[in-house]
């Protein structure tokens, strides 16, 4: 048996940054990973190799806008050949991540956890081996998996998930999506930018409702000008699988035939045979596991953190959960508070990234709120770099120009939108919106839309 202060159970970001948080106390600790490689969902399957792809069809969609490289360079690329850029990207992430727990003393073991009890796990390692570890505290960081209907074959080759679309070995003409999430809007975008017929099956009456309700109108305008057909209200009935393609048959009794079938409509929790039942840790319906503020389950001493855990389920959420859980399993206190408002990327063409509340949050909690707006198609970075599409907009305080939202739609949309982030989370009076307007920003910039917006948003109340 070995024993260790913690054990961390999956090495994706909420892990990590359990694992390097506890390192740095001191503590004995080992992760358990079930995957041959350390990162988990999202180095192998989820963030990195999608926006991996995403940024390599960018860069072909910029070229194939620019005249001058029309004659002189092959824009035809096909799928295959940009997983390849994706798993070069993935090799590096893995490599640095290993670098991490190798310098920081963290033992590896490979295998599979199954609680004994509440300090003890057996681990079915991935050579074959048994292994039994036990632990003072443990922390849950086992991520998720794309949602299997039990009906539908996903060992079929022409019906895939956000997971097995990665090793599609052809360049599809024709896809449909069921799902339109951030991932599936992600995807539709992917796809469409390729060349490929896509056709978005939405179960909801309109995309992406968490968003502010202008920027789901511009994201759902500018797909359908790309050609992605969207389908909103429609519920699966069924799949059938034919020898040239795959039928979606919808509840509306509508019939979409593709080449392949991408599901991508909810995920699961990775809580199955670990024993966890049996310690009074009862995940969900989806496998996730309820926690409290310090991220303690129902067993003080077990902690869990990130995609298991439900919402936000952001590689980025994950990393700081871990290190909060780490914090309050060192010094039982977490020492800050994580920010109240954690900020949302997604990343399809273009991208889109908010934080805070929205109008129609707003208007219903009846807050006196004005808007800013900065249209990218005024500012001159934009229009030097061709990225004209998008706009950010601030929502802020009549009265007290308190910045209540930022929303951001367009190129570089998830790194714009931190320097709003960095004024609005400021505890009062230091959030406020003439912050920008008495700020000097480099010129040319994107930047600038924050300058651009916060007077146009002044105006319309002085």
């Amino acid at each position: 048996m070995q024993q260790y202060d913690v054990i961390i159970i999956g090495s994706g970001p909420g892990g990590e940054g359990a694992a390097m948080k506890c390192a740095k106390a001191g503590k004995k600790v080992a992760v358990i990973e079930a995957y041959a490689q350390v990162g988990g969902g999202c180095t192998h399957w989820g963030t990195i190799p999608s926006k991996a792809l995403r940024q390599v069809i960018s860069g072909l969609r910029e070229m194939r806008d620019s005249p001058q490289f029309h004659d002189s360079v092959d824009l035809q690329v096909s799928f295959p050949a940009l997983l390849r850029t994706a798993e070069g990207v993935i090799r590096k992430q893995v490599s640095m991540r290993q670098n991490f727990y190798d310098r920081n003393g963290v033992q590896l073991i490979h295998g599979r956890a199954r609680f004994r009890d509440a300090h003890t796990l057996d681990v079915s390692l991935n050579n074959g081996g048994q292994e039994v570890c036990r632990a003072k505290q443990i922390v849950l960081a086992t991520g998720s998996r794309p949602y299997h209907p039990p009906e539908i074959d996903f060992k079929h080759p022409r019906i895939h998930d956000s997971d097995s679309i990665l090793r599609l070995t052809q360049s599809p003409e024709s896809i449909t999506i069921y799902g339109a999430g951030v991932i599936g809007c992600e995807y539709a975008s992917i796809f469409r930018n390729l060349g490929c017929k896509v056709n978005l099956i939405n179960t909801r009456d309109r995309l992406l409702s968490f968003l502010d309700d202008e920027i789901v109108d511009a994201l759902a305008y500018h797909l359908r000008e790309q050609g992605v057909l969207i389908r909103h209200n429609e519920e699966a009935e069924r799949v059938v699988v034919e020898d040239d393609g795959v039928v979606l048959e919808l509840k509306s009794n509508k019939r979409i035939k593709t080449d392949f079938l991408l599901w991508a409509n909810g995920r699961q929790g990775n809580t199955d045979d670990m024993g966890l039942e049996a310690l009074g840790i009862v995940p969900d319906k989806r496998g996730a596991v309820a926690v409290n503020e310090n991220y303690q389950t129902a067993v003080p001493h077990i902690y869990a953190v990130g995609d298991v855990i439900g919402w936000p389920s952001l590689a980025s959420a994950a990393y700081d959960q871990g290190r909060h859980a780490a914090a309050h399993l060192v010094d039982g206190k977490s020492g800050a508070e994580l920010a109240r408002d954690i900020p949302t990327g997604i990343y399809t063409l273009p991208e889109i990234s908010s934080l805070g509340r929205t109008e129609r949050e707003l208007t219903e909690a009846k807050v006196p709120y004005e808007v800013g707006h900065s249209l990218f198609k005024s500012l001159a970075r934009a229009q030097i770099t061709g990225q004209t599409t998008g706009m950010l907009k601030i929502l802020f305080h009549r009265e007290t120009l308190e910045v209540l939202g930022i929303h951001c739609f367009g190129a570089q949309a998830s790194e714009i939108i931190h320097i709003g982030q960095a004024i609005m989370l400021q505890p009062a009076p230091h959030n406020t919106i003439t912050y920008f307007v008495n700020t000097t920003f480099n010129y040319p910039t994107m930047a600038e839309a924050y300058r651009v917006a916060a007077l146009n948003g002044l105006n319309r109340i002085y």
